[in-house]
């Protein structure tokens, strides 16, 4: 690999990443700081920084009660109870996002393209969508459950 390659494949993996989220306009902005005093060290690298929890980590990877599934950075409802399925990945997820609640955009940052999923109010990292999820939508959402609150029906 000649250096010029080298240095556009590792500039290539950076693209899609926190800064153009932060770029974005939400309905609800805060500062660093504000995020940093609200949210614990984890929830903060997930949901500002855009990491990932481990998997089999989240208690709501279980939860099997009906509610609503909130953003932790602005309570906005994301998912119903009833669009989640265990998918075995260790990661709560769900067929259906409500209409509106989450934006998505292409992440570039693993050796090719995702779709990564964030609140709409916020801007907050959620996780990723796949293709390999079950009818009706055939979507998977799979979400880092530090992003979320639940709230029991």
């Amino acid at each position: 690999m000649n250096r010029r390659l080298f240095l556009f494949a590792t500039a290539a993996l950076g693209l899609g990443r926190g800064p153009a989220m932060a770029a974005r306009t939400f309905e609800v902005t805060r500062s660093d700081a504000e995020w940093k005093a609200m949210l614990s060290a984890l929830e903060y690298k997930v949901m500002r920084e855009e990491g990932t929890e481990r998997a089999f980590t989240s208690p709501l990877n279980d939860e099997k009660r009906p509610g609503t599934y909130v953003c932790r950075g602005c309570d906005l409802a994301l998912y119903d109870s009833d669009t989640k399925f265990d998918s075995g990945t260790g990661w709560p997820s769900f067929f259906a996002a409500k209409s509106g609640a989450v934006g998505n955009r292409t992440d570039w940052s693993l050796f090719g393209a995702r779709t990564e999923e964030h609140c709409s109010r916020c801007g907050s990292h959620l996780g990723h969508v796949f293709d390999d999820g079950p009818a009706p939508t055939g979507k998977r959402h799979c979400i880092n459950g530090v992003s979320l609150v639940f709230r029991p029906a």
